[in-house]
């Protein structure tokens, strides 16, 4: 409903209101414009939160990996295996991001 009166409401108040009224008929309404862009930046947070999520977790768990060897060199197979199992785990936080990104920008 505001959209309708947008162009007309420029055009009143302001001083160069056919320009900018002409801009947002060429360009589309505000109203789509605002999606997209809570799109994208729905999409952006997603994957960014993400792989700043698992560079963390990731990051974080080989450090305690390196540790955990040092203090005990005759559990390297075991703690390596269960070293990859926590990397899987935690790689797939960033795919959750970014599959909940997409999700928010297609629908």
């Amino acid at each position: 409903m505001l959209t309708h009166l947008f162009p007309a409401l420029i055009q009143a108040f302001h001083p160069v209101g056919a320009a900018i009224a002409a801009a947002v008929e060429v360009t589309g309404s505000a109203v789509e414009i605002g999606k997209d862009a809570g799109r994208s930046i729905a999409l952006g947070v997603g994957a960014g939160g993400g792989a700043a999520g698992a560079g963390a977790g990731i990051g974080m768990l080989f450090g305690k990996v390196i540790e955990s060897v040092t203090r005990q060199p005759e559990m390297r197979d075991e703690i390596t295996s269960i070293q990859w199992l926590g990397f899987a785990l935690t790689e797939a936080t960033f795919f959750y991001g970014l599959v909940g990104g997409f999700i928010a920008f297609f629908l």
